[in-house]
């Protein structure tokens, strides 16, 4: 019912990243990356994977003049990218993020004037992505565990800036583990976020291993989004808790409704 992807940087790290994604694509399930400029693109288009989403931008920010034009700028050479990868998806998030996860910038306060710029860079990336026919996911993260100082970080903050955008170049990619550590009550934000969502992730609760492995019961979530219309990807962003294809099975049967 869903399509299945699974993000390459996360599990089989044992092996070669190129190798990774071998393996997940003949495990039958979509692959993911994240920042493109640390893989060789050429071996990864040729390994046949077919991919889900990837990183859509180098560096940048959302609401200062100069971080604004580099996040264009820089989404501009993720399009190249994904076009040679046929990657439908790019990922976006509140700030520019270090090899850490965390802001480059802090913002630990958001004015309405950075609501209001960020609501302006997000129109100038969907003219990009209305243009090159691809398009870009804004991400909810969670200050509490993992990002702090991020802006415009839980799900009901990137749901009120894509949907203030309204276009079809601009999604959400809706991440229930960070929801679930910033939000909770995830069965009501899909409701009410889904006729904005490009892609959803999942992870469990805590730890960000996979399905089963905490407090979130991922089969009710599969069941409410089938019960609403949902037919598209669902994306493992989750460290495996022990074997990895047991993860991606614990993953897969969690969402066979």
């Amino acid at each position: 019912m869903f399509e299945l992807a699974v993000c390459a940087e996360m599990v089989f790290r044992q092996l070669p990243f190129v190798e990774r994604v071998k393996k997940i694509a003949a495990l039958g399930f979509q692959v993911e990356i994240w920042d493109w400029t640390k893989h060789d693109i050429d071996a990864l288009a040729a390994t046949g994977a077919k991919f889900s989403s990837m990183t859509g931008y180098i560096e940048g920010d959302l609401i200062t003049e100069a971080g604004a034009q580099r996040l264009i700028e820089t989404a501009e050479q993720s399009i190249g990218i994904a076009k040679q990868l046929n990657c439908p998806r790019l990922n976006l998030h509140g700030t520019g993020l270090n090899d850490r996860g965390l802001p480059v910038a802090p913002t630990p306060i958001v004015t309405g004037a950075m609501w209001l710029a960020a609501q302006h860079t997000l129109q100038r990336v969907a003219e990009l992505g209305r243009r090159a026919d691809v398009v870009f996911c804004l991400e909810n993260l969670n200050t509490e565990v993992d990002h702090p100082g991020v802006p415009f970080a839980k799900a009901a903050d990137t749901l009120a800036l894509v949907s203030a955008v309204g276009s079809a170049h601009l999604r959400l990619n809706l991440d229930l583990y960070h929801a679930q550590i910033g939000e909770g009550n995830l069965i009501e934000l899909l409701r009410r976020a889904l006729p904005f969502v490009g892609e959803i992730q999942v992870a469990d609760v805590p730890g960000r291993c996979e399905p089963g492995t905490g407090e979130i019961h991922y089969p009710a979530i599969a069941r409410a989004l089938a019960q609403a219309g949902y037919r598209g990807t669902v994306g493992l962003e989750a460290w495996a808790s022990g074997d990895d294809a047991r993860a991606l099975q614990r993953f897969s049967d969690a969402f066979a409704v």
